[in-house]
């Protein structure tokens, strides 16, 4: 088959390898598509936790098209997604009931063989079948969608909530709109892209506010004016230190600071420990996710998230480079997706 390979950081090519063996209790999904996440550029530049060699892609659709003799609960031609971690069951963790902190855990498509290649297997116990009213670009947006599920887990939205949150890229979006349907009082979203910031006023925000890289004041003045007491929950979602920080300047006594992008792992912010102390403030990080594929799936199909006119750019895998360079730089995108079988 054909597949995308990192040799190392920032060497990559299409290249014939292997077809991925079938084992007696796994699936073989023939991927139709497969999403660019900003995790895949850091991958690219050997900043996240993979090693090579690599085939990388863990946001992935398509059809069923083989089977293990163990597997009853699906059929060759079955349209499904998977769920890309992996959990070992036995360690500290996993034995306390907290599996996303697995001592051994593993993702496909960032610590194993993923799905930017015309194949994949994976185990049946991670497979889920997706609805036909759910294009397989829409299913693709499932692993994200279940991100935000878990981060929602940790946000704990309260009714009458007022939130502020940095960045609507493709996850940003989809997080606002479960933030909206959460009964919040008010959902303030920032970015520095206009059409985004359109798009997702479109679908739930109450108020957006232009960012200018240039200038912080700007924005700041505007966002105190429509909540001069400060903010319940603030949410990055930028993934940059710099916002990190600027989440706290909205912060009101008792408020929730949110890191749910992924910064550099170098980055430091600075923070007042008296602050946190006398406001009460909650400080919490949302990572990955585990178990939330079903749900997920659950609010694509009933509206609840639509990721429909998130995907702006699709590609086949000969351009991975192309659509790499489209994620990795300012311009009018949102998700670019790969189609390996074209």
């Amino acid at each position: 088959m054909r597949a995308l390979v990192y040799d190392k950081p920032e060497s990559f090519a299409v290249r014939e390898v292997p077809d991925p063996v079938c084992g007696e209790n796994d699936v073989v999904i023939k991927v139709a598509v497969c999403g660019i996440c900003k995790t895949d550029v850091h991958i690219h530049h050997g900043r996240f936790i993979s090693k090579f060699p690599l085939i990388p892609g863990h946001e992935f659709s398509g059809t069923v098209a083989k089977v293990g003799r163990n597997v009853t609960d699906f059929k060759v031609g079955d349209r499904v997604t998977a769920d890309n971690t992996v959990l070992c069951g036995y360690c500290y963790y996993c034995r306390r009931d907290q599996p996303l902190y697995c001592d051994n855990f593993f993702s496909r498509g960032v610590t194993a063989s993923g799905g930017f290649a015309q194949y994949i297997v994976v185990g049946h116990d991670k497979v889920f079948r997706i609805p036909y009213s759910l294009s397989f670009e829409e299913a693709s947006m499932t692993e994200p969608t279940a991100c935000v599920i878990h981060g929602m887990d940790v946000i704990d939205v309260q009714p009458g909530d007022r939130v502020l949150l940095f960045g609507c890229g493709p996850t940003g979006i989809i997080l606002a709109q479960m933030i909206k349907h959460s009964g919040v009082a008010r959902l303030v979203v920032a970015d520095p892209g206009q059409f985004k910031l359109d798009l997702v006023r479109k679908l739930g925000a109450d108020d957006v506010v232009l960012v200018d890289r240039e200038d912080f004041s700007l924005h700041r003045e505007k966002i105190r004016d429509l909540e001069p007491r400060g903010f319940d929950i603030i949410v990055d979602a930028t993934g940059k230190p710099e916002v990190v920080q600027e989440c706290f300047d909205f912060a009101k006594k008792g408020s929730k600071i949110v890191v749910y992008g992924v910064c550099p792992e170098e980055a430091r912010i600075s923070v007042s420990p008296y602050e946190i102390f006398q406001n009460e403030y909650k400080i919490v990080g949302s990572f990955a996710q585990t178990h939330c594929f079903g749900r997920a799936i659950d609010v694509m199909e009933r509206g609840v998230v639509k990721v429909k006119e998130l995907i702006t750019h699709s590609f086949p895998l000969e351009e991975y480079g192309r659509a790499l360079e489209i994620v990795s730089k300012p311009g009018k995108k949102l998700k670019v997706v790969i189609r390996p079988n074209e």
